[in-house]
């Protein structure tokens, strides 16, 4: 087994901030591919940081307001979080949101491309309360 690893930066504007990451991590695939002539494996995708979640779902207009407005329902934003208590950033939200969807996924790939469904992608939600710069970890293990 060989692993590769890459890195690639997202700017966000935080605030349930969705952004499709498929392609990004479709390229990496493909360059790893070329590079090492592999065509099966896995990918597995990280983002770093406990206030950002990776997840797999249709990237369509209603889903990207759908989410955020049942989030807000689940983990409303100004519950009064310890976490805010402690440390006055007012993104103890931002946490759970993020710990609840989690950090990373792993797809399977075969002859170079994911084994993803018809309408389904990656994105990775930034729940912060500001903008960010995001490290996203993609390893590609054949």
């Amino acid at each position: 087994m060989a692993v590769k690893n890459e890195k690639f930066l997202i700017q966000t504007k935080g605030f349930n901030d969705i952004i499709d990451i498929t392609l990004k991590v479709s390229d990496v695939i493909k360059n790893s591919a070329q590079i090492h002539d592999v065509k099966n494996g896995v990918v597995h995708i990280f983002v770093q940081g406990s206030t950002a979640a990776l997840t797999t779902l249709e990237y369509e207009p209603g889903l990207i307001k759908d989410i955020p407005e049942i989030l807000d329902e689940l983990i409303p934003k100004n519950r009064g979080y310890k976490h805010d208590k402690t440390w006055h950033d007012g993104n103890g939200s931002a946490h759970i949101r993020a710990s609840f969807l989690g950090s990373s996924v792993t797809i399977p790939y075969v002859n170079g491309e994911m084994e993803l469904g018809q309408w389904q992608q990656i994105v990775l939600i930034d729940f912060d309360n500001k903008p960010r710069t995001r490290s996203v970890i993609v390893q590609v293990i054949y």
